[in-house]
């Protein structure tokens, strides 16, 4: 069912877009991967109903072989599973921190496959740990290799593509991260044991990994390595159909900045730079608030009532709405600003709502509040792409799913707080949803401005667009998406001798 559910998504996206994008749909099938290992610890770590009950109490909605059961974590040892959910987001944290600013030197492709490698390793020592301890550690090093991986294939849908696309490919990204969900709540229900459930879920990134990446042309070209550039492009646009053998980019503007401005660009930037801190730290917070909503919810779903394969997967297939709704309104007026602080405060307001209502009949709106900030997480990660610059683009979505990543941390203990009233779980996720909304609107709007690719295009001195900037925004689009004689014809950068 897992591996029927990857090759649909490779299908579709292939037939949708052409040839050119089984790159994108092998970093789709990459998203889907990593939800399963993302929600691993909601099914195999299930206990019953109450946590006091014994173990062999527990009803049919619990996974009867997990974590719980083998190693005895009830009762005062009852923690130890939060714990490891915990680990899980602690690694991803550490993997933003790391892999960031070090695809940003080296290039995304090494870091992308290295980090697959050494996720799909520790995810089999997690389905043959012989005790919790290598359990909690493997989830540690899961979560380390995922935050890092997770981050470089957003930034490779970003920049296989021109900004145009940029809305799509990340709402696709997100998207696929949805139908992982859903296909792992399936997963589950089919498969209870959950060393066999780990070890499945786990064998679907050997897939991934030996469906190899090509290079980013676009932070080789900020890099200043245009011959590179030229050549994986030429790649790209073969494999569309399209004959730009003799295609030359001119080595001016922002290939030359390359060389020089983009030498002092770094994660330290992101703090001494007067445009760029102030990004850093709204885009923080608001990243911060979207994963504690976002992941506290979908975590909670096996607390809710109903079988817990149905909930997860519910879970999952809400957020799939939000995406058209997502493309439909941060591509109008209301742009990515204001679109992301709207869904942001429906997310709080549904959150708020559901402390008025009884508590069997709250979990209609936790299902809205969760769609809601899915579309607010999804504006969230295309917006951020587009505020930082290329040569500094991973290093800043690695600060800001830092912060994430500590949102996360915390999620898996908020549905705990149930013990003390059962609405004070959403009502931090009401506050949240709230302030991080209103905060938002400090940033600046990104639709129809143009894309940057050096620090000093974000000084107000060189606020206007360099010639070469333009061409290669047009030149992403049409080589990857139109013909090559549009190209010639429209494009300086293009050397016919």
């Amino acid at each position: 069912l897992c591996l029927f559910g990857l090759i649909k998504v490779i299908f579709v996206v292939s037939v949708y877009y052409g040839n050119f994008c089984v790159f994108l749909s092998v970093i789709f099938v990459c998203q889907v991967y990593m939800a399963c290992q993302s929600m691993l610890i909601v099914l195999i770590g299930s206990t019953s109903s109450s946590s006091s009950s014994s173990v062999s109490d527990q009803d049919e909605g619990s996974q009867q072989d997990s974590i719980v059961t083998e190693w005895l974590l009830v009762h005062q040892q009852s923690y130890k599973v939060s714990l490891a959910g915990s680990l899980f987001f602690v690694g991803l944290l550490l993997g933003n921190v790391v892999f960031g600013p070090l695809s940003d030197r080296v290039g995304r492709r090494p870091v992308y496959l290295t980090g697959l490698f050494l996720e799909v390793i520790f995810g089999y020592v997690t389905a043959f740990s012989p005790s919790y301890e290598v359990f909690a550690g493997s989830r540690l090093l899961v979560g380390l290799m995922n935050g890092g991986i997770g981050l470089v294939c957003f930034v490779l849908t970003q920049e296989y593509v021109g900004k145009s696309y940029w809305a799509m490919t990340g709402t696709l990204t997100s998207m696929t991260f949805a139908v992982g969900i859903a296909l792992f709540g399936a997963l589950g229900y089919f498969i209870r044991p959950w060393r066999s459930l780990a070890l499945v879920s786990n064998s679907t990134g050997v897939l991934c990994f030996l469906l190899t990446l090509p290079e980013s042309p676009r932070w080789l070209y900020s890099q200043g390595q245009t011959e590179r550039a030229e050549e994986v492009l030429r790649f790209m646009a073969q494999r569309n159909g399209s004959v730009v053998s003799n295609l030359r980019l001119h080595r001016v503007g922002v290939a030359k900045a390359g060389n020089h401005s983009n030498q002092r660009a770094g994660i330290l930037q992101l703090m001494v730079h007067p445009i760029l801190r102030l990004r850093t730290i709204v885009l923080m917070y608001v990243w911060y608030c979207c994963s504690l909503v976002y992941y506290g919810l979908t975590l909670g779903a096996g607390d809710s009532s109903g079988s817990r394969y149905v909930n997860v997967a519910l879970y999952g297939l809400v957020e799939l709405p939000a995406f058209p709704l997502c493309m439909f309104f941060i591509n109008r007026p209301a742009g990515r600003r204001k679109s992301m602080a709207a869904f942001l405060c429906l997310a709080g307001s549904a959150c708020l709502c559901t402390i008025f209502i009884p508590e069997n009949s709250s979990g209609s709106l936790a299902l809205l509040g969760k769609l809601m900030v899915s579309a607010a997480f999804n504006i969230v990660y295309v917006y951020t792409s587009e505020l930082y610059p290329t040569v500094i683009r991973n290093a800043g979505l690695g600060v800001c799913c830092m912060s994430c990543r500590v949102g996360g941390i915390l999620a898996p203990f908020i549905p705990f707080m149930r013990s003390v009233s059962s609405s004070l779980p959403f009502i931090v996720f009401c506050l949240s949803g709230f302030s991080a909304g209103f905060l938002g609107l400090l940033l600046p709007e990104t639709l129809h401005k143009p894309s940057v690719d050096t620090l000093d295009q974000l000084s107000p001195s060189l606020s206007r667009v360099l010639q070469t900037q333009e061409c290669w925004d047009v030149f992403a689009d049409e080589t990857l998406c139109g013909s090559s004689e549009q190209i010639q014809e429209e494009l300086e950068v293009v050397d016919q001798g």
